[in-house]
């Protein structure tokens, strides 16, 4: 599943708007917008996210079931990194 839309699917699950997680995060919906429409999102953009929903970063990109995986691409501190697995996130947590 797609980051983008796994964020969507969670806002909705808590009854939030785009412009209600971007007030959450103390930004403009503008700038999440800009963040969300973006290739590769920057970590540090992903934690501020998952903190306004009160989720883990994991659930940014897959359901939490056993069976589920991570595939996609993060930036940190200018470097792209792919991810395959929560431990590939955990990895790149303890970069920054």
């Amino acid at each position: 599943m797609d980051f983008r839309a796994r964020i969507k699917e969670l806002c909705q699950s808590k009854g939030l708007t785009q412009k209600d997680l971007a007030d959450k995060m103390g930004i403009s919906d503008i700038s999440l917008n800009k963040t969300l429409r973006g290739d590769y999102p920057q970590l540090q953009s992903l934690e501020r996210i998952a903190n306004a929903l009160e989720v883990d970063i994991a659930e940014l990109f897959v359901r939490n079931t056993p069976d589920s995986e991570v595939n996609g691409y993060v930036k940190v501190k200018g470097t792209l990194y792919e991810v395959h697995s929560f431990e590939d996130l955990e990895k790149l947590l303890k970069l920054k």
